[in-house]
């Protein structure tokens, strides 16, 4: 599967957020179906994508990274941890905080994760020109920073 499999046509006039969420569809689903041995939410795909390089993250590392409010982290972590994927320890500088780290399990489940994302963007950035990138990458920065 492959995402012009999914995308629906649209014409030059939607707006820039209109094609981003459609992306943001396609990429969820995209990866859903790659991923469904796994049985992971996109939200608990995207935190052990973040983790996968083995290094240890605070929840505030990893919820800027993935974009999530700590709050809402919390409750991923806690299903990850469930499964065993993830370990919450705390952090000997900072007693209030805690480091999140990849078990073996984990580390395995991300290497699939980081795999899939890897295959998917080879795929979906082939035939873009530099300058395209380049321009995709000014909006998504620019977006970052609108709030």
């Amino acid at each position: 599967m492959v995402l012009s499999d999914l995308v629906v046509a649209n014409d030059e006039t939607d707006g820039i957020i209109a094609a981003l969420q459609q992306a943001t569809h396609v990429t969820l689903h995209v990866l859903a179906v790659r991923l469904a041995h796994l049985e992971l939410a996109p939200s608990e795909q995207n935190v052990l994508a973040v983790l996968a390089d083995g290094g240890r993250r605070t929840v505030g590392d990893v919820a800027a990274a993935t974009g999530t409010r700590p709050t809402t982290l919390t409750s991923v972590l806690d299903r990850l941890e469930r499964r065993r994927l993830v370990r919450r320890q705390l952090d000997p500088a900072d007693r209030r905080s805690f480091l999140i780290t990849l078990t073996p399990p984990g580390r395995q489940a991300a290497r699939s994760v980081r795999a899939a994302i890897t295959d998917l963007e080879r795929a979906a950035l082939a035939a873009l020109m530099p300058a395209q990138l380049a321009g995709f990458r000014a909006v998504t920065r620019a977006l970052g920073q609108a709030h």
